[in-house]
């Protein structure tokens, strides 16, 4: 304690004491490290399998195929097959070892070598910047990682490149690599690549489009040939360069490669993008990613159908306004669709993204709540004025026939009569029948609705006309020839059960009346047809919906900001495109126009009194119509003589159509006057509410 001579083995005892201590801490940092290794391995097993090294970068292509098998649309890379290395030409691994790491046989997934020699060219010379990464580190960042250039990002990388190169040969490391690197015009994978630029598989590349395609590596975008030839040309001759430095090729080998030369593959170039092809891929990515696709996803789409569709719009003969086209059949499966006059113009898509009124389209819902209240086509209903609350709808042209059954009502498609109708059974039930036929949106509680013042979709207001022709209500639209799994929930709240048979029954009989005989009959067709005309207030927006033959279609016409088109008419130019689809569509013909009937004398057409007086006539009879733009009108006098007269009413504009009412037959008294029937005050024709009808 109190000093003194240390004792005799103190120094000798003093290094076997520290040499202890540093073991001991040695085998602690061992231990340490093979448990992060361990826990790196076991992080590297269940967040990134082998597996995923075979995946593209990008979420793989989606090729949209028609109902027939026929390639429609494409959606994302061209990602090409899986190469193996070992199946390759030597030259075609090789020059890509030569530009990208050369010392990729021999090293452990990072060269310590080639990292020295990148930071020494990029830090001390002028000459063009290096990258240090190896073949396999290019590998884990492509199939594993972002490209963010972040300290914890690299470290995961050599990780990763650790990890790949202690599972899998050189070769399968390479053949990985050049299965899914990107080698620009949106194309992965060598062998997708050589078929691109050169139109021959990978197995076939001669040394200079082998030395291009590994050229293209460091900057695809910048140097794809198809737009950069003279530079993908030089970056080819500097890989032909290294691959004599490497010892691949000799000076004379080298210097006997031409540059390669550009052979674009001629193949039809399919569209990234159609109206029908952005409606239905949300649905196709998501069948791709459930597992119940494939990178090829059938469609509903029937090209037959479709041509017809993009035929009648190119014929309708369209100016300023636009046009939007859906077919389906009675179960939801869309056959057509054309969303405007143009997809590159315009890629809104006015079939399935556009909410405007329906018109007169939306009495069917009206009148299918009224055949549920217990009436029937044969049912009487007053085509007279009528106001309802503030609200007073008039018929187009003011023109009114009092007492008349729903068919005529119908077929004539009264304003009048359709407001009378949601009077007596309600708009709440009458919602209901737009509910149950599939109409989702919006739909105010009020009387004016009868007349289509609330907004729909085309595509859902063509799906509750499906409805009728197929007598399963609601009818959903899809476009895939398979659906995905919505779930159990999903399932069962959108089961289908069938309309009622005596309901079903009266509303077929008014639509054949309305496209028969009624302002439909521009559109019918030798085969049974059905369908309505809609026009709204003041023109902006004209259709014609309707089925026939196994075939549901809706047609609309109308302005994007919404604003008139005078003599535009749901009975005019929109029923005349349906008819003129169908017809393509369905292989048949338009309903040949009636005869005119030939009589030498007034007498053998116009019946006589019981008298049998041929000449019982005892007042003209006065026709009314427009020629080359001018109204004019024809007196049948009681002689028989025929004059030429100037008509005494307001006239429809060109082109109108009568709004929704066929070519009127004038009502003359004794003297021969028109009996006019009007309401006293305002416009006969858009005396309406705002949004009315017609």
């Amino acid at each position: 304690m109190g000093g003194g001579e240390p004792p005799d083995d103190y120094t000798t005892n003093l290094p076997v004491a520290y040499r202890r201590r540093n073991w001991k801490w040695l085998w602690r940092g061992i231990a340490a490290a093979l448990l992060l290794f361990f826990a790196a391995v076991a992080w590297l097993v269940f967040t990134a399998p082998l597996s995923k090294s075979l995946e593209p970068p990008v979420p793989p292509s989606i090729t949209l195929l028609s109902a027939e098998g026929t390639p429609i649309a494409r959606s994302g890379a061209i990602v090409g097959a899986p190469v193996d290395a070992t199946k390759l030409p030597d030259h075609v691994t090789q020059a890509f070892i030569a530009v990208e790491d050369r010392r990729f046989r021999s090293h452990w997934g990072v060269d310590p070598r080639g990292i020295l020699r990148a930071f020494v060219n990029n830090v001390f010379t002028s000459n063009g910047a290096q990258g240090g990464s190896t073949i396999t580190q290019q590998l884990a960042k492509n199939a594993f990682l972002n490209s963010r250039r972040t300290f914890g990002r690299k470290f995961q990388e050599v990780l990763i490149a650790f990890w790949l190169e202690a599972w899998l040969t050189k070769d399968e490391i390479l053949s990985r690599y050049l299965s899914n690197v990107y080698f620009g015009d949106n194309v992965y994978g060598l062998d997708a690549a050589a078929r691109h630029y050169f139109s021959r598989p990978a197995t076939e590349l001669t040394v200079g489009q082998a030395a291009m395609l590994a050229g293209l590596v460091k900057a695809p975008s910048r140097l794809a040939p198809s737009g950069n030839l003279k530079g993908a040309q030089a970056r080819e001759a500097v890989v032909v360069g290294t691959m004599v430095d490497a010892g691949f090729l000799t000076a004379a080998e080298g210097k006997a490669v031409a540059p390669a030369r550009l052979r674009l593959a001629r193949t039809k170039q399919l569209p990234n993008g159609t109206y029908f092809a952005d409606w239905v891929l949300p649905d196709a990515r998501e069948l791709n990613e459930s597992g119940d696709g494939d990178d090829e996803i059938r469609t509903t789409l029937e090209m037959k159908a479709q041509r017809a569709a993009e035929r009648a719009v190119r014929n309708a003969g369209l100016r300023k306004s636009q046009i939007a086209i859906v077919a389906m059949r009675p179960d939801g499966r869309v056959i057509a669709m054309v969303g405007g006059k143009s997809y590159a113009e315009s890629p809104f898509n006015r079939a399935t993204q556009a909410q405007r009124q329906p018109g007169s389209t939306f009495k069917l819902f009206v009148y299918l709540a009224a055949l549920r209240s217990g009436m029937t086509p044969d049912s009487t209903v007053l085509d007279e004025p009528v106001t309802i609350g503030n609200w007073s709808p008039k018929n187009s042209g003011g023109r009114y026939e009092g007492e008349i059954t729903l068919r005529h009502a119908f077929a004539k498609s009264s304003n009048v009569a359709a407001a009378r109708l949601i009077q007596k059974v309600g708009p709440a039930a009458v919602i209901r029948a737009a509910r149950d036929l599939g109409i989702t949106s919006p739909i105010p509680s009020e009387a004016s609705i009868a007349l289509g013042t609330s907004s729909v979709s085309l595509i859902e207001l063509t799906a509750a006309y499906a409805a009728i022709a197929s007598g399963q209500a609601p009818v959903r639209p899809r476009g895939l020839g398979a659906e995905a799994d919505r779930g159990w929930l999903a399932r069962f709240s959108g089961m289908t059960r069938p309309l009622g048979q005596r309901e079903l029954a009266g509303m077929r009989e008014l639509l054949a009346a309305a496209a028969t005989e009624g302002t439909g009959h521009a559109a019918a067709l030798s085969v049974d047809t059905f369908g309505k005309t809609g026009t709204t207030q003041d023109n902006r927006d004209a259709l014609f919906m309707g089925y026939a033959d196994g075939i549901v279609t809706g047609v609309w016409m109308g302005n994007d900001d919404n604003t008139p088109n005078p003599g535009l008419a749901g009975g005019g130019l929109p029923a005349r495109v349906w008819r003129d689809f169908m017809t393509q569509a369905l292989g048949v013909t338009a309903r040949p126009k009636a005869e005119p009937v030939v009589a030498d004398n007034i007498g053998d057409v116009i019946d006589g009194d019981e008298g049998g007086d041929e000449n019982a006539l005892d007042a003209p009879i006065e026709f009314e119509g427009r020629f080359g733009g001018q109204g004019m009108g024809v007196r049948v006098n009681p002689d028989g003589s025929i004059d030429v007269v100037r008509p005494r009413d307001r006239m429809p504009p060109p082109g109108d159509e009568g709004l929704d009412e066929p070519p009127p037959v004038r009502d003359r008294g004794p003297a021969g006057r028109r009996d006019e029937r009007r309401p006293e005050g305002g416009d006969p024709q858009f005396d309406g509410a705002p949004g009315d009808g017609f």
